[in-house]
This record gives structure tokens, C-alpha cells and sequence, in this order.
């Protein structure tokens, strides 16, 4: 079993999005035996509440549920439940390594290493840009090579 956790700053715009869309990918696939996805945020200011109405405008839109996800704050916890830690900023990744100092055995990396265009350097937070169709374009692509790759990781083990 594959455990991955996307992670953003509040954890009601980029990585529900994100879990919503790589769990879909996941169901399509047939993998679900195989990979299980979960979101979490560096903050607890929304922590019990739904994903952002936008986020969720653009999975229905897309048709991609999102039910059963609800913002959590990421906890020490974390870096023994999980392999994968995909962060959507450089931001992220140094509030997470601050406040879980050593996270040997985690892969830690962020979606837009995903993502072909080498000149997107994070995803953007629709929170402030308000622009949750290219959010939701960013993170399908970087869900997409996410999920490649890690195909090929099963296929190794299997």
C-alpha cells in the first residue's frame, strides 16, 4: 500500500482539490487496493470544514466528488503514515520541516515537480487568486505524472 498526503497552507482550496482529483485518477485506474490519498493543511484555521465552495464548484464541474473530505491540520503523526508528502509551494515544504524536523523515510516533494512546464514553480492558492480553473488544470496534470509514476513503482513491487 502507497499512502500520500497532498498539503497546502489551509487545506480548503489545493489539496482537497488535489486528494479529490488523484483519488479519482486512483478509482479510474483500479488502484484503490492499491493507494491511499489524504490531505492536510500547515494551519488549523479551517480544521472539520468542507473544502472551499470554489474547489468544490470546479470538482462538480469536472464531475470529481469529493465527499468525506474535510480540512485537517497535518500532524507529527504524518511522517510515519505516509510515503509521499506533496506539498503545493516551497512554503509548504519549509512550514512542514519546521514543524516536523526529520522526515527521513518521506518522500517530500512538490506537485509542480509533476508538471512539465519547469517555469511553474508552485501552484497558486485560488484563496487569494480566486482562479480555481487554473489551480484545478495545474494540479490534474501534476496528479496525472504523480500517478505514473508511482504506477511504475507497483509494477516493480508487484
Amino acid at each position: 500500500m502507497i499512502n500520500v498526503l497532498f498539503l497546502c497552507l489551509g487545506n480548503i482550496c489545493r489539496s482537497p482539490m488535489a486528494e479529490a482529483v488523484f483519488r479519482h485518477m486512483i478509482k479510474e485506474e483500479g488502484l484503490e487496493q492499491n493507494i491511499i490519498v489524504d490531505s492536510a493543511g500547515i494551519g488549523d484555521w479551517h480544521e472539520g470544514n468542507p473544502p472551499h465552495r470554489g474547489t468544490q464548484n470546479i470538482l462538480k464541474k469536472n464531475q470529481i466528488s469529493f465527499d468525506g473530505i474535510v480540512a485537517r491540520q497535518i500532524k507529527k503523526q504524518d511522517k510515519d503514515d505516509f510515503h509521499y508528502i506533496i506539498a503545493m509551494d516551497d512554503q509548504n515544504i519549509h512550514d512542514l520541516n519546521e514543524m516536523i524536523p526529520n522526515m527521513q523515510g518521506v518522500i517530500v516533494r512538490k506537485l509542480t515537480d509533476y508538471v512539465a512546464d519547469e517555469s511553474v514553480m508552485s501552484v497558486p492558492d485560488p484563496y487569494f487568486t480566486g482562479d480555481f480553473d487554473y489551480t484545478y488544470e495545474l494540479i490534474k496534470e501534476g496528479c496525472r505524472t504523480f500517478l505514473e509514476q508511482i504506477k511504475q513503482e507497483i509494477r516493480k513491487e508487484g
